[in-house]
């Protein structure tokens, strides 16, 4: 039986995988939806100490271990695929691959915030929360207003540090199995360093005309290809 570890993007919890799980889990495989430290039902961590990058890379690779799971297929929506690489080249031969959905990927000593002055200005304007996005700034992504209402409704501030933080890399990450999934309504063209990871023959490519959020616009759509990989 294949494990799946599932983690949303920033502001998501484990709720945003409901649809998909219930088809893994249908298809007979193991299905695990992890929340973030700091994020939906666990935002009230971390109020003393700062979620940094290193917390939610430790967040999945703690749950795998506690849960003992093995032939793990890690999955990292968005912000997540930093984390998720990261804990994907930890977790040792308990990984059978890791699959990015329309993911930003780590590299050694950059952050999901590398560059980007602007991201920076709005965390430290908001407390050290990157504030959610409005019901506006979905429109486009090929989700009907039930699915942007609800994820309005369930996203939360998320933790600035974690996005600041550099990620750790011991080795390239072109030598994990791995499958990125491009949602080409968001942007059709892939990100620079994910288009050098694809000349690995151990990465390949699966595209969906779907936005940035197929947990909810496809999310069987989403399952069948989680299943393929």
């Amino acid at each position: 039986m294949t494990q799946y570890v599932l983690v949303a993007g920033a502001w998501l919890g484990s709720w945003a995988w409901d649809e998909v799980v219930a088809e893994l889990r249908a298809a007979g495989h193991g299905a695990h939806a992890l929340t973030l430290s700091g994020l939906a039902d666990r935002r009230d961590e971390g109020r003393e100490t700062p979620i940094d990058q290193e917390t939610h890379v430790q967040d999945i690779v703690g749950a795998i271990e506690r849960l003992d799971l093995r032939d793990v297929v890690l999955v990292g929506h968005s912000y997540s695929g930093i984390p998720v690489g990261q804990a994907a080249e930890r977790i040792g031969d308990r990984l059978a691959r890791v699959v990015f959905v329309d993911s930003d990927v780590p590299a050694d000593g950059k952050s999901f915030a590398s560059g980007s002055a602007t991201l920076e200005a709005s965390i430290a304007e908001n407390g050290g929360f990157w504030a959610p996005l409005t019901a506006e700034e979905y429109e486009g992504q090929g989700l009907d207003d039930e699915q942007i209402a609800r994820i309005v409704a369930g996203s939360t501030p998320h933790p600035g540090a974690s996005l600041t933080g550099p990620a750790k890399l011991d080795r390239p990450l072109g030598e994990l199995p791995a499958t990125y999934i491009k949602c080409l309504l968001d942007w059709p063209e892939l990100p620079p360093d994910v288009a050098e990871l694809m000349k690995s023959d151990k990465w390949r490519l699966v595209e969906m005309n779907t936005g940035h959020w197929p947990m909810f616009s496809r999310p069987e759509e989403l399952a069948r290809i989680l299943l393929g990989a």
